[in-house]
């Protein structure tokens, strides 16, 4: 009992070092949990969502003409599967429609919503009254993301012709819900569905085949082996498989979760600085208690444990509210979740991780208060009685004022800066972890919002202005040239992607004439192929089949194949990074009649839109399936700019917050220490405003230092950084854009908030006089 009244004394006497000390802790504990919380329940909570909604493990949808009895028995009669379902849909290959802040190109399956299912049954979260002649239910992303609301207008542009409709209702699904995967899943009452059917006069007729397995991660391999099946037809049939769209969903969610838990990290570094400042303190400061504590009887090890107490009351107190406070904020996590994943978020009650979370920043505090309160063990109760003093210490003068050069008041402020050298290298490691988290946060944020270029490299999306679909009855190579001829046309490049196998492994693959005109280079190991039997392929696929530069491989396309010796290594996230190039020569290889069908277009000085419109009326019917790519790109990326915005934020406001707090707990004990020095100062002549300059410039290159060193590293270790966080999805090397304005808005903020931060901290001193220290 009485080492718990002598820890309260402690903390008693330190209010305000207290309650940074619970914010910092607190801080630490909400980003802490809400980050192991999402890592820890994402992936269960997509299992959950694809088992209540009774969602296919595996789907394919191919048109009417393609299948085949023997496919569906196939499926059916694999084992680890446990139902199968065939249901007639309308297949859109290439369609536009308004989704978030741009126009949208997508895959979209309709189905009927009125036919009976046992796989994927439509389940409404919200609707709107009765199904109407117009009605269309979509998927939940288009609410989250795409903003629309019950009752608004859905125009779908497909071939030509828009289908106008009006939403009824939004419902969940764990497949081909979000537009991440390159298709989505709408609905029709069976009347309006039969409509569009005939009015699309039987070209967009289509079978999907869906299946349930006892285990989902089973789904790729039964994916691959029915594709198999189809042969030649293989590149015509649409498949998806959950374990792929839950990688795909995973991605970016897990990511922001991740730098919670960094930043988390970064706080609870802070706060281990600020204890092991506060503790080195107390000791100098308390060191006549300490040797009184000894002589009355108290030993070592009772002192000890009331400095560690004092922590661990404020560190459990703060790491409880923390945790209450996060299920508090997981809401918002859940819109962003929601918004990427096209579900609703279901939050659980985590207590394993909760008690994660708190034992681990209590057991780190704990051990930083020990280590840095051991040297009371060696503190003698004499020598604590005299201050700690067993020597005389005489510490060689580096600024003489009679010598110097500078401004008296500058001179005194690096006086008082040499003097506390301890204090301000722990400001400085403060001050740079800070800085280094926004800057991190700043280049992430501009890469995805403002300069998208690196970003999209790492999707291996391509950066032309428009893309056009060549019709199978046209010359690829005519209407390439034709296109290429028109006014404000920088260069056209074919650049199909076909689905392949490399050594048995599925492989999304680019064919194009020559890789050197492209503007993304995705290979960062050797180089892209040049000649018919070369091929480039992903670290990911070189992993999966155990290949590298040098090696051949056998690529398979078409029911025909061919052997291909390997150029490249390359990096992608799209399409899990399971990517490949062949070169059209190459393709020839394996079938002489190939030309190719999408052609990407460059523009210079023209608007995509009048341009596209100028392209149809020339070509007509040679083209099909226009594509605005720069729309495209911005309706695709909304979701992702928001959840970095929402990130950006958060660290920047914490970061402003610490650095308030650190100068406050630190100027404040400065003021206390010199309060007799102050006093003379302002009794001999200098003003208040003088004695605060000197106190904020005594700290400005500390700080100065810190926002140096933590820019530098922001700068070097950035992109090495998001590089071992997006490795998992296929990144191997990453190159944003690291600007250098991008770096000095930051670090120059952090500077001027700091040096106002200190001069309205040090007003404090307005209070001492020299008279009021001689009645004191």
């Amino acid at each position: 009992m009485k080492i718990f009244h002598l820890a309260l004394s402690h903390i008693r006497k330190s209010k305000s070092a207290a309650v940074s000390l619970f914010l910092f802790i607190f801080i630490a504990s909400v980003l802490l949990n809400i980050g192991l919380m999402v890592i820890t329940q994402l992936n269960p909570f997509l299992d959950e969502k694809n088992e209540e909604l009774q969602d296919p493990h595996a789907t394919f949808v191919m048109n009417r003409e393609l299948y085949r009895p023997d496919i569906g028995t196939y499926l059916s009669d694999r084992p680890g599967v446990t139902n199968t379902e065939k249901e007639d849909v309308i297949s859109m290959d290439i369609a536009n429609f308004t989704y978030g802040d741009g126009d949208l190109a997508s895959t979209i399956v309709i189905l009927n919503a009125d036919a009976p299912r046992d796989i994927g049954a439509m389940k409404l979260i919200e609707k709107k009254g009765d199904k109407s002649d117009d009605a269309i239910f979509v998927p939940l992303s288009f609410k989250t993301n795409g903003g629309y609301s019950l009752g608004d207008d859905l125009a779908i542009t497909y071939r030509g012709d828009e289908y106008r409709y009006r939403i009824a209702g939004f419902f969940e699904t764990t497949v081909m819900g979000t537009t991440n995967m390159g298709v989505m899943k709408l609905m029709l009452p069976r009347a309006s569905f039969k409509e569009l059917s005939e009015q699309l006069g039987g070209k967009a007729d289509g079978i999907m085949l869906s299946a349930r397995m006892n285990d989902s991660a089973d789904a790729p391999d039964l994916a691959q082996n029915v594709m198999q099946q189809f042969n030649e037809s293989a590149s015509s049939v649409l498949q998806r498989d959950f374990e792929t769209v839950k990688n795909v969903s995973l991605l970016t969610i897990t990511i922001i979760a991740t730098l919670l838990v960094a930043f988390a990290a970064i706080n609870v570094l802070v706060s281990l600085i600020v204890i092991r400042f506060r503790v080195s303190n107390s000791i100098e400061d308390g060191m006549e208690n300490i040797g009184v504590l000894k002589a009355i009887g108290y030993t070592s090890a009772q002192i000890l444990a009331s400095i560690a107490l004092q922590f661990l009351l404020i560190v459990v107190g703060a790491s409880l509210v923390g945790v209450a406070l996060s299920y508090t904020l997981m809401p918002f996590f859940g819109e962003t979740i929601s918004s990427l994943s096209g579900l609703v978020w279901d939050q659980h009650i985590a207590l394993g991780v909760n008690g994660i979370s708190i034992v681990v920043i209590v057991l780190t505090v704990c051990l930083v208060t020990l280590l840095s309160a051991a040297r009371i063990r060696k503190i003698s109760p004499v020598d604590a009685l005299r201050g700690g003093v067993t020597t005389h210490s005489f510490k060689r003068n580096h600024v003489s004022l009679e010598r110097s050069k500078m401004g008296l008041t500058f001179s005194l402020a690096m006086k008082s800066m040499l003097a506390h050298a301890k204090q301000n290298i722990m400001v400085l490691g403060i001050v740079v972890a800070l800085t280094f988290a926004t800057v991190f946060s700043t280049v992430l944020y501009y890469n995805i919002a403002s300069d998208q270029t690196a970003f999209l490299d790492i999707f291996g999306s391509e950066p032309a202005n428009v893309m056009f679909t060549v019709d199978p009855d046209a010359d690829t190579s005519e209407v390439a040239r034709s296109i290429r001829e028109m006014d404000h046309v920088r260069k056209v490049n074919l650049f199909d992607l076909i689905e392949t196998k490399v050594d048995g492994q599925t492989v999304y693959t680019n064919v194009t004439n020559r890789y050197d005109e492209l503007e993304n280079d995705v290979v960062y190991e050797g180089r892209q192929p040049q000649h018919e039997n070369e091929i480039s392929i992903s670290w990911v696929i070189s992993d999966q089949i155990g290949k590298t530069i040098g090696d051949t491989v056998e690529v398979e396309y078409g029911g025909k194949s061919a052997r291909y010796l390997i150029t490249g290594l390359s990096q992608s996230i799209g399409n899990l990074g399971q990517v490949g190039a062949l070169t059209l020569d190459g393709m020839k290889e394996m079938h002489p009649d190939y030309q190719g069908s999408t052609l990407f277009v460059y523009l210079d000085g023209v608007e995509n839109k009048p341009f596209i419109r100028s392209v149809q009326d020339t070509l007509g019917d040679q083209i099909v399936d226009p594509l605005d790519i720069d729309e495209n790109i911005k309706s695709q990326t909304g979701m992702y700019t928001a959840a970095i915005f929402a990130v950006m934020l958060m660290v920047l406001a914490i970061t402003v917050l610490v650095v308030v707090m650190i100068l406050y707990l630190v100027i404040k004990t400065l003021i206390i220490k010199r309060k007799t020095e102050f006093g003379v100062m302002k009794a001999i002549g200098y003003s208040t405003f003088q004695i605060m300059n000197q106190i904020s410039l005594g700290f400005l290159p500390v700080i100065a230092g810190g926002v140096a060193i933590g820019g530098v590293i922001g700068y070097f270790f950035t992109n090495p950084m998001l590089s071992v966080l997006l490795s998992g999805a296929g990144v191997k090397r990453l190159a944003f854009n690291v600007e250098p304005f991008v770096i000095l808005l930051p670090c120059v903020g952090i500077l001027i908030v700091a040096y106002v931060v200190s001069m309205l901290v040090a007003r404090r001193i307005r209070k001492i006089s020299a008279y009021g220290l001689m009645t004191e």
